[in-house]
């Protein structure tokens, strides 16, 4: 197993070099924002390599500076970017410099790892979600999850440790045995609340259902109108681990594709600050055909009505009621976005046998597009809830069509 170890949108064109710089100890670089709309918490991307500085050379410390002189936050990506926050008005530019300095320390936001001791969960964040993928213990368990869940956060910094760490005291959970056994069953319930992550204790809770659906807006082969499920991922590598953004690949167990028997997907899943949405690049290995690929997004019957289908636009999104609509835990708006437009775009509603087949949800919300062998998928998905994001669809689906936009029109970067 691998063990390696942020928008409004992150958008980027590659940065444009004027001339043939000579190594320097500075560079300008100026970013030029096309849209009638203000780009806020967007990351840009620089290749290193446009950067022509002599402490890069040298591997000498140094800072990105905003233009009033303010450190910037910037990370280096696995794939040797320069990424870091901008804020730029509607039809606006701004200038950033590169220099020599020591930069000051700043707050991971993006974080994440495997958490073997639950089930191999691979869990990530950022400030405005939580995620996880089902790992290989749990598949071997019998449990059927097999899509993306989603863990509703309403606090800015890390959550998942601590959850988890909770979530799985062995000192509670042999207290709460304990206490059953002797029959104080009402004790035990109640150190299972003060534990549980199915309960928000004021930073968010795990109230999104999965079991053997797409969940939260994972993709999955379509062969003779039937869905082809990966299940669990088998190996994994995190790439990158914050502060500003969090990337891990996946590989999955090989599938019977038509006439192929040893189909492997893999994802690279990048999560960033300020983002609702993780972009995910799918791709399939030993497809020897180009076939039907499905995006979707579970239904529950606790909102069959939720569903809401972009016109001209590539873009679908659910209002999940949770697990527990009586409950008081909002909702969670969900929502899938392709870079190209897809064949089709609607509600599949399950048939018996599908519903027999995953109990507890009535079909997806679903793009469906070509996959040509060779040829990587790029969409996003994510997530916003009602009690920390947008309150209503309605907002929540302007997001999304302004992130679309955002993509469509990546910020325009030169470098001097």
């Amino acid at each position: 197993m691998w063990m390696k170890n942020t928008l409004v949108i992150c958008t980027c064109i590659l940065g444009l070099v004027t001339g043939c710089s000579p190594i320097n100890d500075r560079q300008i670089i100026t970013i030029t924002n096309h849209l009638d709309l203000p780009r806020t918490e967007e990351l840009v991307e620089i290749p290193l390599k446009q950067l022509h500085l002599s402490m890069l050379a040298e591997d000498k410390t140094w800072v990105v500076l905003d233009s009033e002189g303010n450190q910037v936050p910037y990370q280096i990506t696995y794939d040797s970017l320069l990424i870091f926050p901008v804020r730029i008005a509607a039809k606006g530019t701004a200038e950033y410099t590169v220099a020599k300095g020591i930069p000051v320390p700043s707050d991971t936001i993006c974080c994440g790892r495997c958490y073997p001791e639950r089930l191999d969960d691979i869990a990530w964040e950022n400030d405005k979600a939580a995620y996880r993928a089902y790992g290989p213990a749990l598949q071997r368990s019998g449990e059927r999850g097999f899509g993306y869940d989603i863990l509703t956060k309403s606090v800015s910094y890390p959550v998942l440790e601590e959850r988890y760490r909770k979530e799985l005291d062995p000192l509670a959970r042999k207290q709460m045995k304990e206490l059953r056994e002797s029959g104080k069953h009402h004790e035990a319930d109640s150190i299972g609340r003060a534990i549980s992550y199915h309960i928000d204790h004021g930073n968010g809770m795990d109230c999104y259902s999965v079991g053997p659906t797409l969940g939260g807006g994972t993709s999955a082969l379509l062969v003779d109108s039937s869905l082809v499920y990966p299940y669990c991922y088998r190996e994994y590598q995190i790439l990158d681990n914050g502060p500003l953004r969090f990337t891990v690949r996946l590989e999955f167990n090989p599938l019977t594709v038509a006439s192929d028997s040893n189909v492997i997907e893999t994802r690279v899943i990048s999560l960033d600050k300020g983002s609702y949405l993780n972009k995910t690049i799918l791709s399939y290995q030993h497809l020897s055909e180009p076939c039907q690929l499905a995006t979707g997004i579970v239904v529950h019957p606790q909102n069959p009505d939720g569903a809401w289908i972009g016109k001209d636009r590539a873009i679908i999104a659910y209002a999940d009621s949770t697990d527990r609509v009586n409950a008081g835990n909002g909702v969670i708006h969900v929502g899938a976005l392709l870079t190209k437009s897809p064949l089709w775009k609607g509600v599949r509603w399950f048939n018996e046998q599908e519903k027999q087949f995953s109990p507890g949800a009535l079909g997806h919300v679903m793009m469906i597009s070509d996959y040509k062998p060779g040829k990587p998928l790029v969409y996003y998905w994510g997530s916003s809830w009602s009690k920390s994001g947008f309150s209503t669809q309605e907002e929540w689906v302007n997001y999304l069509e302004d992130y679309d936009k955002f993509l469509s029109s990546p910020l325009e970067i030169s470098i001097k």
